[in-house]
C-alpha cells in the first residue's frame, strides 16, 4: 500500500506522565510513512504549532530544498541555503508505541506553547500540524475551519472526560 498523506482532524487530550497520544487516524498514516512506528517532530517555519511526518518525508526534503534555491535564484532572492537545511532537518524522531502514545520533548513544547490541555491535529498533505487549541483559536480568520474543528473536537473530548 502506497502512502495517501495526512488529512482529517483529531483531537488528543494529554496523558500521563507528560504523555500524548497519537490519534488513530495519524497513527496509521505515519506507520505507513515511517514503515513503523517513528514520528517526526519540528516546530511549523511560519506557525505556531508543530508540524508531524512519518520518515518517508525524509527523502522529499533533499529535493525541497535544491526547489527553494532554484527558486531563489531564478528570483535573484536571498536564500541561506545552511539556515533552510537547518529549518528543514532540525525534527526529532519520537518512537510511540501501539496505542500511539509518545513523550514530547520540552523544547517543541514550549516552542509550540503546547500545555496539559489537549492537542489538536490538522492534516496538510505530505505534513500535519499539532497545535495548542488556544493557539490555533488566536489565528486569523483564513483558519475558520481548523478553528471550528477543533473547538467541537475539543468540547467532545472535555464532555466524555466528564462522563467518566
Amino acid at each position: 500500500m502506497s502512502f495517501g498523506g495526512y488529512s482529517g482532524q483529531a483531537f488528543s487530550p494529554s496523558g500521563d506522565k507528560g504523555r500524548f497520544t497519537l490519534p488513530p487516524l495519524f497513527r496509521k498514516a505515519v506507520k505507513e510513512s515511517s514503515d513503523g512506528r517513528v514520528l517526526c517532530l519540528a516546530k511549523h517555519d511560519r506557525w505556531d504549532c508543530l508540524t508531524g511526518f512519518g520518515l518517508s518525508r525524509k527523502n522529499e526534503l533533499d529535493e525541497q530544498l535544491d526547489r527553494e534555491e532554484e527558486r531563489a535564484i531564478r528570483m535573484q532572492a536571498e536564500f541561506d541555503r545552511d539556515l533552510r537545511a537547518m529549518h528543514l532537518f532540525g525534527f526529532v524522531e519520537l518512537p510511540f508505541d501501539d496505542s500511539g502514545r509518545f513523550v514530547l520533548p520540552d523544547h517543541l513544547r514550549d516552542l509550540a506553547g503546547i500545555d496539559d490541555g489537549g492537542l489538536y491535529f490538522q492534516g496538510a498533505g505530505r505534513f500535519f500540524t499539532i497545535w495548542n487549541p488556544a493557539r490555533l483559536q488566536a489565528m486569523g480568520p483564513e483558519w475558520a475551519a481548523a478553528q471550528a474543528a477543533c473547538a467541537s473536537l475539543t468540547a467532545e473530548a472535555e464532555a466524555k472526560g466528564k462522563r467518566k
